[in-house]
């Protein structure tokens, strides 16, 4: 997962881009001879379940020449601009080379009025720019595609490695990435890693319509996305359809992909010197029966996932990037106060489940350590099917305005008033919330903290306004240490209404 980030770095190479049309770019092999083939997504789900009920055929091999393709030869070789798919209007696609860390090679066809021609896959689709080094290997295969900002300078979508993809949302600063779906994540030396092995594309009046097909030895599936930029957002409306060709005890439905090493919360991870380096900060959940839930993000001891239920089904979920100051990260490089939040909201009945959050340690930042999805309670046996629709929206922002005030800041320390001895055995947590409706408020107003652990005891709890900034609330909370993970959890509440989200933490 760390060298998928480096492939998409890629992405973000600029080169102007003329004006051309698909047809230059498509081929004329395979599935794409003369004026194409019938296609369209009932087509592609009948499809895949007719290849789930078939024997399985070997995936596609990566390409050996490709492995010598390394990040700086990933930065030399680009496609042709004059290759460039669609029309140079925002939604203009190229494609990318085999790569090292992308060396398996996927079909990519173009759809136009109902009838799919495939992409004939040339080394001449590509150029080699100057550099130093050994001279990079151009390949007849590509490894997947990026959608062009409006002048061929940057992208803002990428499909590249195994079901991976990822926008750069409406800040422009790539971050997170969303995969089709996980299988076993979490568990022991059985997680999989199904890809996404052909894609058609079709250029619609509202954006573009990516399908693909997604094999893997325990699954076949179909997957539709309608993308769309928007003012705020960029905007996939997601269909799937997925048959198992085998048990698999922990189905990943809509999962997503993102890094945190440390924060102003877990200074004792800190090894470099930016106060803060992570693609998202924290878990947002809403779930049926109407929490909003935020679980900070942690760089654990040890592999660690938790479960958040809904007996009803059909909490929405996202990995955010709350913190936007430039101040609490200085990195004027990779600029991760720009990163994008992903936001899931599912589409119809989902059936109950639970999102889960695993989280891996890490010591860098090029390891993706952070891994959130849904989870269903019906078992995913063999010979069974689900089709599970969302919305993915890819933000700069929140993903509504929300009534209660939402957490800001949080800050772990020694428990105990400050400037007498430091509670043995104990620790501190401190949360700041804000909101419009805590504007106003004071020590008279009655509002307090409701707070409870699961491990350990909670030894004193305290909320107050923060002097000078109005709509800024502090929870403090001191609890002894257990010899278990611990979570706590906390709500600002007046006469029994909650004025907050809740938080959840949890101490190692």
């Amino acid at each position: 997962m760390a060298l998928l980030g480096s492939v998409l770095a890629f992405g973000g190479t600029a080169w102007a881009a003329p004006r051309a049309a698909a047809r230059d770019a498509a081929g004329a092999s395979g599935r794409g001879r003369a004026a194409g083939e019938p296609f369209s997504w009932d087509w592609l789900k009948g499809h895949a379940a007719a290849l789930a009920r078939s024997r399985p055929t070997p995936m596609p091999k990566p390409d050996p020449r490709a492995l010598a393709n390394n990040y700086d030869a990933a930065n030399r070789i680009s496609f042709r601009p004059d290759r460039t798919i669609f029309a140079d209007d925002g939604y203009g696609v190229r494609l990318f080379p085999l790569l090292k860390a992308a060396p398996v090679p996927v079909e990519i066809s173009i759809v136009e009025r109902g009838r799919a021609r495939l992409i004939e896959h040339s080394e001449d689709m590509f150029q080699v720019g100057p550099g130093e080094g050994p001279e990079p290997h151009v390949l007849p295969g590509v490894a997947g595609f990026r959608v062009m900002n409006r002048g061929g300078v940057g992208d803002w979508l990428a499909f590249l490695g195994a079901s991976y993809f990822r926008s750069s949302g409406p800040l422009h600063q790539y971050g997170l990435s969303a995969r089709g779906l996980a299988i076993d994540t979490g568990i022991d030396g059985k997680e999989e890693f199904p890809a996404f092995t052909h894609f058609w594309l079709e250029r619609t009046r509202a954006g573009i319509t990516i399908y693909a097909l997604l094999q893997g030895p325990s699954v076949v599936g179909a997957w539709r996305f309608d993308t769309r930029m928007e003012a705020d957002a960029v905007v996939q409306d997601v269909s799937s359809a997925i048959w198992l060709r085998r048990d698999v005890e922990r189905l990943g439905i809509a999962p997503l992909t993102s890094m945190f090493w440390y924060d102003e919360g877990n200074p004792q991870a800190r090894a470099d010197w930016r106060p803060e380096i992570h693609d998202s900060d924290g878990l947002l959940i809403r779930n049926t029966a109407g929490e909003r839930l935020w679980r900070p993000l942690g760089n654990p001891p040890r592999p660690t996932i938790n479960a958040f239920a809904d007996p009803k089904g059909g909490s929405a979920f996202g990995l955010l990037q709350r913190d936007r100051s430039f101040d609490h990260y200085q990195d004027d490089g990779v600029f991760y106060e720009k990163r994008p939040s992903l936001w899931v909201e599912p589409v119809g009945d989902w059936g109950p489940g639970a999102v889960m959050l695993y989280e891996i340690p890490t010591a860098k930042e090029t390891d993706d350590n952070i891994v959130a999805f849904w989870t269903p309670d019906r078992p995913a046996k063999a010979g069974t099917s689900f089709t599970f629709d969302y919305r993915l929206r890819w933000l700069g922002g929140e993903p509504a305005a929300p009534a209660l005030a939402r957490v800001i800041d949080r800050w772990t320390g020694t428990a105990g008033r400050p400037g007498l001895e430091p509670i043995a055995n104990a620790r501190r947590l401190v949360v700041d919330f804000e909101g419009a409706g805590l504007k106003g408020l004071d020590r008279r107003s009655g509002v307090t903290a409701a707070v409870s652990v699961d491990q350990g005891r909670l030894l004193s709890v305290d909320a107050y306004p923060v002097v000078g900034q109005p709509g800024r609330w502090r929870m403090i909370a001191d609890v002894t240490r257990s010899n278990r993970t611990a979570n706590l959890r906390a709500t600002l509440e007046k006469d029994g209404r909650a004025l907050s989200e809740t938080v959840i933490h949890q101490f190692y």
